[in-house]
Formats: structure tokens, sequence, C-alpha cells
């Protein structure tokens, strides 16, 4: 999935060394045992400096898996706001209550089992970041979707929008389309400012005017 040069992504990782904590090792195993896709502490640092830069204080994650992304936004809205993880698979759930509550911040997570989109169109009100991390057919949905309800001076972010580099070239499997159907919809929305910052399999970020 990472498709930089090896020697810039172990640098840039290195450097992350100063997030070290045990249960995010015991996450990061996991991960790498089972071949589960996590976003890894560089772009953990991303989420964490994206979502504290805009004073995030409520935040809705499609698609969460078992907790590794919602520690870095648990950490930035603070022991007032709220994470809203969101995956179909109630053992995700039990690993990521487990996984949060180690961490300190599971007062600030709730997890909701089911379809993503379905979970954000059940709730309430705006957010301070939507972040998407869905199965990739559904990214372009995922914005539609997520494009209101989120305020003014907030973000919409998303992983993989690189695809280890093959919405660059010829390749027109469906999830790739559907990629670059996605990203052409953020940059083409007249109502926010995107950029991808190209950190392990790019992530998109987007503010909304």
């Amino acid at each position: 999935m990472n498709f930089l040069d090896a020697a810039v992504s172990d640098y840039m990782a290195d450097l992350c060394k100063r997030f070290e904590h045990p249960v995010l090792v015991e996450m990061e195993k996991q991960a790498s045992e089972e071949g589960f896709p996590i976003v890894g502490r560089t772009v953990g640092a991303a989420l964490l400096t994206f979502a504290s830069a805009v004073g995030a204080r409520r935040v809705m994650e499609l698609g969460s898996g078992f907790g590794y992304s919602a520690y870095w936004f648990a950490q930035a809205v603070g022991q007032q706001g709220e994470v809203i993880l969101t995956d179909g698979d109630s053992a995700n759930q039990e690993k990521a209550t487990d996984y949060l509550s180690r961490l300190g911040v599971g007062d600030r997570c709730r997890f909701v089992v089911g379809d993503a989109l379905e979970s954000l169109g059940n709730e309430q009100g705006e957010f301070d970041i939507v972040y998407c991390d869905i199965d990739k057919h559904d990214y372009p949905r995922a914005f539609a979707s997520a494009r209101q309800r989120i305020r003014s001076g907030g973000l919409y972010m998303c992983d993989n929008v690189l695809w280890s580099g093959r919405v660059a070239t010829d390749d027109a499997d469906e999830w790739t389309q559907a990629i670059r159907t996605h990203n052409e919809a953020v940059y083409g929305a007249d109502d926010f400012l995107p950029v991808i910052v190209p950190i392990r399999d790019g992530v998109v970020v987007a503010l909304k005017k």
C-alpha cells in the first residue's frame, strides 16, 4: 500500500516514535499479524494535527475498524468532545472499546455497528470533521453525504485517495475509478478548499469555506 520511497517512509515513521504507547504498539501488531489496514502513525499524526488545528470537538468516522484512527481524533477533541466510530463488524466494536479505554480516551468515543453512511444519516447536527475510510466503491457517495454535514471551517478527510498510485495510471477497475470520481468531486466542490497530502496512501484534506 505504501508507494512512497521506503527510506523516506521509514524516516517519517521514525520521527513519529514520540507518540509511542504500549496499547498503540499492540494495535499495530494486531494489524500487522492479521493484514488489517490501519492508517499508521504517520497518518495518525496528521489526523491529530489537522483536527487540533480546526478545534474539532465532534468527529464522524465512516469506517473505523478496531479504533486506530479514532484514537488520534480522540486526542484532539478532548474530554468534552466526541468521536463517533462506525463499522459493520461487532467484533471490531469490542476490540475498539477495549483499546480506546486502555488508551484513556474511551469516554469520548461512541461506536455504532452498521453501515457507515446510514449511521451518518441517523446522526443529528453538524460535524467538525467527517473522515472517510470505507470500501472504495462508496467513496463518491460518502463525500456527497458528508459535505452538507460539515460546519463552515470544518474538514472533510479521506484516506487511500492515491490508491498506491493507481489513480494516476490507466487502471480501470471499479475501486480505482470510484476513487478518481471521488477526488474529482472533492476538488470540484466550490465550497471546499482541498489538498491531497501524499503520505502513506494519500489523504485528502478539504476545508469547508
